[in-house]
């Protein structure tokens, strides 16, 4: 009789009855009873009646020690150890199976489980247990109830049932679980999203949503916002009482080293699924992996789940990418046809600002700060146009969240100069311990006075330390999102914070420090950049696409880099692209990567990755009539759209570049116009120029296509430089030389007479400045590093560079006396 219980009983009570017998053979009892089998219960991993107990007593393990002690102690002692053949059963113990067996019908099992098992402890007709049980606070009512809630309406209907149940447990997450315990975060602006999804899980059959979306827009939160939904009864009649388990391949596949091991794992997983009648719903990020996951064997998981899906057993959340879905979902009809895809767009800026006003509250509770409404709004903003290649809200989300750790730590940690003067005091203490015990009084007393005085001066740094942090009142502000913004972008702080109006009103006169000569260019350059300051130009364009032509030497590199230092503080800031090497037909390639199968494919373009790694930079297309064809093809994308998809895919955002090409097209002319007309004054000097832009753009045209100059926001023509404009350019590049010289500990001076010599033999008009560079480097460089190497020259020493008999000559300027000092 007894056998025919054990038949119709699952693999868990099985295991608690061998627990249970070697907890006899331990006590070295013969007469199993029914006591041994509630040992074996409790003693049981992941055991429902744990979490029963757990449940309803405020100290569950006090209780279970308790039980397990009362049940010890009833057991008479026995010297003798017990032989299994010996161990008989207790006429209980078939009742017990009896009542469980009762206790299983009311809960609709098929199978008697431990929880039934265990309920029916409490009949008293099972003594001493059910009065163990009942003197410990525990009745039956209140077992039945959480061991009801626990089961959510999941039935016993095989014999592995509640092993099942536990693959769900160890395997998954109880997302309903999580949102009851308060650990989820709010979801804000997203309603129609979630409803789309619960409309899709009413439905009879496809009733699998999968929500793809790029990176960061949130897919995951809104399986988190529609099981806080299930848990406020915001949800159909069809979700009541319905649990999300998120499902974790990675740890499915996990240590699955034998062969089958992964394929059973996922197989009880569908079984535990099926088995919880449609109670449980499965939620599976990144479902693309359930694609390609396979342990190592033969059978993908996604195969595994497609018998279920099918006849609609099991149900499904997924969310992936929209590549990922592309290239493994999508491919796998069998499996896409059984999902119902939703596209989540990235927020709005204004979407966003809601949302992350809804999740402050956990920010500022975790980081013991408050966020004013200002840094919400600045850190959507600023990452919205600083962090191109992420999407909002999780760029904004990660900007608070970093913001508001730095202002803790900053609240918290002592200043570095409090840390120095203490560690100063304990070393003086030290040493006033040891005169003390040598007997040197005067030592003693030297330095206590100098521990007096850092007494005094700690207790001032400690005030301004506690009238900071008063100040600062632990609100994360504005300024503290464009700090972390600017630690993160690698922009300068005051190029974020700073209202870049009074900086480009003067745009200018900061470029014409540098840039001489070079009116027209500086002019149109300056008011390109402030029609997409002031939001008069596309936003999806560069800042401003520009087409730099003339005569080499007169400055367009120059102003390329003037202007990434007016910019971005940076002049290095410059993605630099030599054309003649681009002049063949497979060079597009080198721009945007190798194709797949070629030798370099995961390296990705020179433009492309250059670009997506500094995306605040000037592009400078040098001598770019050098380029080939199919080349300018692709950088029309470019100026129109102002992004480039490389070879991998990946779409690289030139929306925060300007991008300037340069050509010496129609050069060879410029000084042919110029002898015929000459300079006779400023009138002819216009006219000339006038000319000079004609001829040029007229065979601009002719090399470059219509469809790339029209996508040009201006061609600007350099004007040739003059004399007058060497003189200037000499006198910066001396400057600079003085500086270089003050940083390696010298100081010079240049007789005004040097200025005209150098710019004499400088003067080549159709070279234009870069003759000047190299007298320099050969008449004064040179010879100063000479005479430093040769010992002439000494540090502190001051350098005089002056003209003798129309020859440049440098000495050291005499030291001189007290007496003239």
């Amino acid at each position: 009789m007894f056998q025919k219980y054990l038949r119709n009983s699952t693999e868990k009570v099985i295991h608690a009855i061998n627990i249970g017998t070697m907890e006899l053979a331990n006590l070295r009892q013969t007469v199993f009873t029914p006591e041994f089998i509630l040992l074996g219960i409790l003693e049981q991993d992941e055991s429902i009646v744990q979490r029963i107990i757990e449940d309803i007593v405020n100290e569950p393990v006090k209780i279970i020690d308790a039980i397990s002690e009362r049940i010890y102690a009833l057991q008479p002692k026995n010297d003798e150890p017990t032989d299994v053949v010996n161990i008989t059963l207790s006429p209980e113990v078939e009742r017990v199976f009896e009542l469980a067996m009762d206790e299983s019908k009311k809960l609709n099992d098929k199978y008697i489980s431990t929880g039934s098992l265990f309920l029916a402890f409490f009949n008293t007709e099972i003594m001493p247990a059910s009065k163990i049980l009942t003197d410990l606070g525990l009745n039956y009512l209140e077992c039945l109830e959480a061991l009801e809630t626990l089961r959510n309406g999941v039935t016993i209907n095989s014999r592995d049932s509640e092993s099942q149940e536990n693959f769900l447990k160890v395997y998954g997450t109880d997302l309903t679980e999580l949102a009851q315990q308060g650990r989820l975060d709010p979801v804000i602006g997203r309603e129609k999203d979630i409803a789309r999804i619960i409309e899709i899980l009413a439905r009879r059959t496809k009733n699998n949503p999968i929500i793809i979306g790029d990176p960061g827009v949130g897919k995951t939160v809104l399986i988190e916002g529609l099981a806080q939904l299930i848990i406020n009864s915001r949800v159909p009649e069809t979700l009541l009482h319905k649990k999300i388990i998120q499902i974790d391949m990675t740890q499915v596949t996990a240590g699955a080293k034998f062969k089958g091991e992964f394929e059973e794992r996922m197989k009880a997983i569908v079984d535990a699924l099926v088995s919880s009648n449609g109670r449980a719903i499965a939620f599976i990020d990144d479902l693309q992996t359930l694609v390609d996951a396979n342990g190592g064997g033969n059978i993908k998981a996604g195969d595994i789940l497609k018998p279920a899906l099918a006849r609609g057993l099991v149900q499904i959340i997924g969310t992936t990418t929209t590549d990922s879905y592309k290239k493994t979902i999508e491919k796998d009809k069998a499996l896409s046809r059984r999902f119902q895809p939703i596209i989540l767009d990235e927020p709005t800026v204004d979407e966003a600002i809601k949302i992350l006003e809804g999740v402050k509250e956990k920010y500022e509770h975790h980081h013991k700060v408050k966020y004013d409404n200002e840094a919400i709004q600045l850190a959507v903003r600023l990452s919205d146009r600083y962090i191109s290649e992420r999407q909002l809200p999780d760029k904004a989300i990660d900007l608070i969240d970093e913001a508001g750790a730095r202002k803790h730590i900053f609240l918290i940690t002592t200043p570095p100069e409090v840390k120095k003067l203490e560690t100063e005091k304990t070393a003086l203490k030290r040493e006033q311990s040891d005169a003390f015990g040598k007997n040197e009084l005067d030592l003693v007393v030297e330095v206590q006075k100098k521990i007096n005085a850092i007494d005094n001066r700690l207790k001032e740094l400690k005030n301004d330390w506690i009238k900071t942090k008063a100040g600062n009142e632990n609100l994360v502000t504005a300024e503290d999102i464009a700090e972390v913004i600017s630690q993160n972008t690698g922009i300068p702080l005051n190029r974020i914070v700073e209202t870049e109006s009074n900086k480009l009103k003067t745009m200018e006169d900061k470029l014409h420090k540098r840039i001489i000569g070079q009116e027209e260019a500086i002019v149109a350059v300056s008011n390109a950049i402030r029609r997409n300051r002031a939001g008069l130009k596309d936003s999806n364009r560069p800042i401003g696409a520009f087409l730099f032509l003339g005569p080499t030497g007169v400055g367009k590199t120059e102003l390329s880099k003037a202007l990434a230092e007016f910019l971005f503080d940076d002049e290095t800031k410059i993605v630099r692209l030599d054309m003649s090497e681009y002049m063949e037909k497979h060079s597009v390639s080198k721009i945007i990567g190798s194709p797949p199968g070629y030798v370099g494919y995961e390296e990705g373009g020179q433009l492309t990755e250059r670009v997506r790694r500094n995306p605040f930079s000037i592009v400078l297309l040098d001598e770019m009539e050098k380029a080939n064809e199919d080349v300018f093809n692709i950088l029309l994308q470019i100026f129109d759209e102002g992004r480039l998809t490389d070879s991998q895919g990946v779409e690289v955002s030139f929306k925060n570049t300007i991008i300037i090409g340069t050509s010496n097209l129609g050069s060879a002319h410029i000084f042919d116009l110029e002898k015929k007309i000459g300079f006779a004054g400023t009138n002819t000097k216009n006219s000339s120029y006038g000319l000079i832009k004609e001829k040029i753009l007229e065979e601009t045209k002719k090399f470059f296509k219509p469809e790339f100059l029209n996508r040009i926001d201006d061609i600007i023509v350099f004007h040739p430089l003059e004399r007058e404009h060497i003189d200037q350019i000499t006198g910066l590049l001396l400057k600079k030389l003085e500086v270089r010289i003050k940083n390696s500990g010298y100081t010079i001076t240049f007789d005004t007479s040097i200025y005209n010599k150098i710019s004499t033999l400088g003067y080549t008009p159709e070279f234009g400045a870069r003759p000047l560079k190299r007298v320099i480097e050969n008449y004064i460089e040179n010879e100063i590093s000479l005479k430093i190497i040769g010992g002439d020259f000494l540090k502190g020493d001051h350098i005089v560079v002056s003209l003798k008999d129309d020859t440049i000559v440098i000495s050291k300027a005499a030291k001189k006396s007290k007496t003239e000092k």
